[in-house]
């Protein structure tokens, strides 16, 4: 992304109604995940400015979490921002051992890099056997806006996709849903049918009232999600795997 994308990320992450919706759905992923009541080793792979770490390590201060990132600017700014040990490098080539972690997390990432499944490898390589992933990425090609060229999108993808590159990267036990199903009509509104705003990215917060009207929408998916269920729907598909085990068996995909 451009500097300003990231300087401006820093800035609203802790307040816009979408990141506290994000960080809530990967933390309750791998809650439900299991194995975070005991210490472990985390990675946030593509940590941005560092907004997850520094709710991940609050929630979880038994866990030794670590960042990476690409870009420079977002390695400083996570560092500033988390605490914690941020690397710089490549989603496509780890700079970590094989099973170094217990759970890796990568939040709207691999949308941005050029070879997805090689990064959905090699995320697979760092997990310890029974280790958990959890990813989220934007939703469905035909939602292709200029938000998507101001933050520098490759793709954008449907459910079954990433369900198969999962499998084919070699994770087990895969579960996606889509969510952000009820602000969809607006996002479609928004991105497809009325001019591109002057602000580049829809990155930004906005009015308390609109916050406080998405944020209640996301309270409701939350609800029915955490019964285990999944939204038919939705700008942004989230995603949980795991690293088998044992020799890999057939993938049964939802």
């Amino acid at each position: 992304m451009e500097a300003d994308e990231y300087r401006k990320l820093a800035e609203v992450e802790d307040q816009m109604w979408y990141f506290a919706a994000l960080h809530g759905h990967l933390e309750r992923s791998l809650r439900n995940g299991g194995g975070m009541e005991r210490p472990g080793q985390g990675l946030d792979a593509g940590c941005g400015t560092g907004g997850f770490l520094r709710t991940i390590r609050a929630r979880f201060p038994d866990w030794r979490w670590q960042g990476l990132d690409y870009e420079p600017l977002a390695v400083e700014l996570a560092r500033q921002r988390s605490g914690t040990q941020i690397v710089q490098g490549s989603v496509e080539q780890l700079p970590y051992a094989d099973g170094e972690f217990d759970a890796v997390t990568s939040a709207d990432v691999l949308y941005h890099v050029d070879d997805d499944i090689r990064a959905l490898q090699e995320f697979h390589r760092v997990l310890r056997p029974g280790g958990m992933v959890v990813i989220n990425v934007p939703a469905y090609m035909w939602l292709w806006s200029y938000h998507d060229v101001a933050v520098h999108s490759r793709r954008r993808y449907g459910r079954t996709e990433v369900q198969r590159k999962l499998a084919d990267a070699g994770f087990a036990e895969i579960h996606t849903t889509f969510w952000n199903m009820l602000p969809l009509p607006l996002v479609v509104a928004r991105r497809k049918l009325w001019p591109a705003p002057k602000s580049a990215s829809d990155v930004h917060v906005f009015s308390p009232r609109v916050e406080a009207a998405f944020r209640w929408m996301m309270r409701r998916e939350d609800s029915w999600l955490r019964q285990g269920r999944s939204l038919p729907a939705g700008s942004s598909i989230l995603a949980v795997a795991r690293r088998a085990s044992h020799t890999r068996s057939p993938t049964k995909l939802d």
